[in-house]
């Protein structure tokens, strides 16, 4: 499939030929298992120190003859602190001890991480590169197409030169993309459940600037609300399908395209 290549003030210069991920088929199952794979690596284990409460002295003694002992004195039967010449001290080690190990304490052992195949994770960044190029299913995700240039979006390789933030924001509207960018930074929302708990704002996701490594672009374009900027390199299926749903408006390089046909 051949798409028009567009220049910085949105006239078409000439056609290229799209590489073969954008044939690929849209697996959304396959898309959704890879973005909470990638969503997984990125949790922070928690948990309390394996040794917690456990570094005392304090061990249970009931023989009766034992040395030691703690039967018949009229206290409750529980590991107590080991002093000198058999004396006792206090209650340690069970939970309901003052300083006492938690009853089930989080493990930082515990496996966080859901992995996937190999191959499973290249369909999914295949299927989701794919999803860019579909007219349908970016409406679908919500954003606002009815003015972008054509879909999927090329642009100029001299694009990723601009080092302007003011230059990046002109040729996105010269390409049509100003609507979805307006959406972007109107709805920003407070996240939380209730009123009285603020974690911060929600914004929506915007456009994804897929560019060659190491463009100068990236520093210029990041400001904008709701746009991300990723070099070919870099990208994840996260950033093409964010909150595992695919479809994300994706404004592309020539550069990028070129490289991406070579992997």
């Amino acid at each position: 499939m051949k798409v028009n290549v567009y220049s910085i003030e949105g006239n078409p210069l000439e056609q290229i030929e799209l590489p073969r991920q954008f044939d690929e088929e849209v697996r959304e199952e396959v898309i959704r298992r890879a973005v909470l794979s990638e969503q997984s690596r990125k949790y922070q284990p928690k948990g309390s120190f394996i040794r917690a409460g456990l570094q005392t002295t304090a061990e249970y003694r009931g023989r009766k003859e034992g040395y030691g002992s703690i039967k018949n004195k009229g206290i409750s039967r529980l590991p107590r602190e080991k002093f000198p010449k058999g004396r006792f001290g206090k209650v340690k080690r069970v939970p309901f001890a003052v300083k006492g190990r938690r009853a089930h304490p989080p493990r930082v052992e515990e496996v966080l991480v859901e992995k996937i195949n190999k191959k499973e994770f290249e369909k999914a960044l295949r299927s989701a590169i794919a999803a860019t190029g579909r007219k349908e299913i970016i409406a679908a995700r919500g954003h606002v197409v009815g003015t972008v240039k054509e879909i999927p979006l090329v642009v100029e390789s001299k694009f990723e030169e601009f080092e302007k933030t003011k230059n990046v924001l002109a040729c996105l509207r010269a390409l049509g993309l100003e609507a979805d960018l307006s959406r972007a930074q109107r709805k920003k929302r407070i996240s939380g459940v209730r009123e009285r708990r603020r974690g911060g704002t929600v914004r929506p996701k915007s456009v994804l600037i897929v560019v060659g490594d190491g463009s100068k672009v990236v520093k210029a374009a990041r400001n904008l609300a709701g746009v991300d900027v990723k070099g070919v390199g870099e990208l994840d299926v996260t950033s093409l399908a964010p909150g595992t749903h695919a479809g994300r408006l994706t404004l592309w390089s020539k550069r990028a395209i070129e490289e991406l046909a070579k992997m």
